[in-house]
């Protein structure tokens, strides 16, 4: 019986899985391998919270192949020595994978077909498995991607993507291929106490859950800081563990203008994936330079620290940053008013909370994460680079009653209504009632900064 390699990536599911119902043709078995690889580590992306989320989807991907007659194997080390030494163990004469965006997974596609081709191995790499439509498909004219997103979602929107895969109802592996124990929830460091369960069957459910009550108001609710109205699948989409083209099949057969902006939220990702796909650079240079200077010095790290925190005195931001800090996530309104805050108030260059984002956010990816804090810096894609969010006017619009604040800043639950979002406004004995800072500075003086560094003044 001929043997075929599936190597796991950012894919960790069994439903919708082209690499592996590949792997598994007639008379044919399959080792479903994940290796976790130390440049991984050294690059700083083994945060906390990613590493147990991620324990979560292999234990419940493993449980998912065992289930179908199964099991994962789990190897460390370089994924190029792992898979050639998996491929010798079991003979196989063929290895399936699912296509990255990043430079990180093109150099790692590129070593691991010339080990195998040297040993006699094919290689296949699957397009349109991590994203909904493969990075690539669709390009303006005379340019290898689309740099503004409208154009980009109408080609998006006019393709027909991929119909979705059942999972195989048996999966066999061949005997006596060596495996190390699935990692533990609790190795990997101090994770955020309000961290979600990771896994398959967790995303599936969730989707299911969404769909049917909260999609037919997704429109107009998602960026209710207080409603939580959010589909909070960015994770599982992240990790695999829920397929982007299965949930855009799903919620277009759900239908609704609500189901059709969930869409439009999974396009944006797929466009940062083919933007990072044809300028891997993006990751930590400017993808459009506006040749800033960005503060810098005591003060500079001083602000950055309180931004982290949760102190800068501008309570929406300061309630943002908490969520992150509890959960591992935040949402997308709350990403887009504390990146404009750092970058265009606090003038703080875009990749220093691009850095603190990664060692949080559970759904962190480099195509996403740096991108949209590009956008918002004014170095990416945003057609009006000079954008700036004030953070009183965005929270009286996205959380008129303060509730969302009042959540997360427990020190100001004694202000009534919109009143919490303007603390300095009591009266300076009033003030002191409230363990809360002052602002870092007025919100004019980082503007006048913000537009007197871009040349503007």
């Amino acid at each position: 019986m001929s043997t075929s390699v599936v190597l796991y990536t950012s894919d960790l599911r069994v439903h919708d899985h082209p690499p592996l119902r590949a792997a598994l043709g007639p008379g044919r078995e399959a080792v479903p391998l994940f290796v976790r690889d130390p440049a991984v580590d050294r690059a700083g992306f083994a945060a906390p919270n990613r590493l147990a989320f991620l324990a979560d989807c292999l234990a419940d991907l493993d449980a998912g192949l065992r289930e179908r007659g199964g099991r994962l194997v789990v190897r460390s080390g370089d994924p190029v020595d792992e898979v050639c030494a998996v491929a010798r163990e079991a003979d196989a004469d063929e290895v399936h994978v699912a296509a990255g965006c990043s430079a990180f997974a093109s150099h790692r596609e590129e070593r691991l077909r010339r080990a195998l081709e040297a040993e006699g191995r094919r290689l296949h790499v699957h397009d349109g498995v991590v994203t909904a439509l493969p990075a690539g498909a669709v390009t303006p004219s005379g340019s290898d991607h689309f740099a503004v997103f409208t154009p980009y979602f109408r080609r998006w929107s006019a393709e027909t993507l991929r119909a979705p895969l059942a999972a195989p109802r048996v999966v066999r592996v061949p005997s006596g291929i060596r495996s190390e124990d699935l990692p533990s929830r609790t190795t990997g460091g101090q994770v955020s106490e309000g961290l979600a369960a990771g896994g398959e069957e967790e995303g599936r459910k969730r989707l299911g859950r969404w769909l049917e009550r909260h999609a037919d108001a997704y429109e107009d609710g998602h960026d209710d800081l207080a409603g939580d109205a959010t589909s909070r699948l960015s994770p599982y989409i992240h990790f695999g563990a829920l397929s982007a083209a299965e949930a855009v099949h799903r919620a277009r057969s759900h239908g609704g203008a609500g189901a059709e902006a969930f869409v439009r939220q999974i396009c944006w990702r797929d466009f940062h994936h083919q933007l990072l796909a044809a300028r891997p650079a993006a990751a930590t240079h400017d993808y459009r330079t506006r040749s800033d200077h960005w503060r810098a010095g005591r003060q500079a790290e001083a602000d950055l620290e309180a931004w982290k925190e949760g102190r800068t005195g501008y309570p929406v931001v300061d309630a943002a940053m908490r969520q992150l800090a509890h959960e591992g996530w935040m949402p997308g309104r709350g990403r887009l008013l504390v990146a404009s805050f750092l970058t265009k108030t606090l003038y703080i260059d875009w990749r220093a909370g691009a850095r603190h984002f990664l060692d949080l956010l559970v759904d962190g990816d480099v195509a996403n994460n740096q991108l949209n804090w590009q956008w918002m810096a004014g170095t990416g894609t945003d057609s009006r680079p000079n954008r700036v969010l004030n953070p009183v006017i965005q929270a009286k619009r996205y959380d008129p009653r303060g509730d969302y604040v009042r959540r997360w800043l427990p020190e100001l639950a004694g202000l009534d209504g919109p009143a919490v979002h303007e603390p300095w406004k009591l009266p300076a004995a009033e003030r002191t009632r409230y363990d809360y800072p002052e602002p870092l500075l007025a919100l004019p003086d980082g503007l006048a900064r913000f537009r007197k560094a871009r040349g503007q003044d």
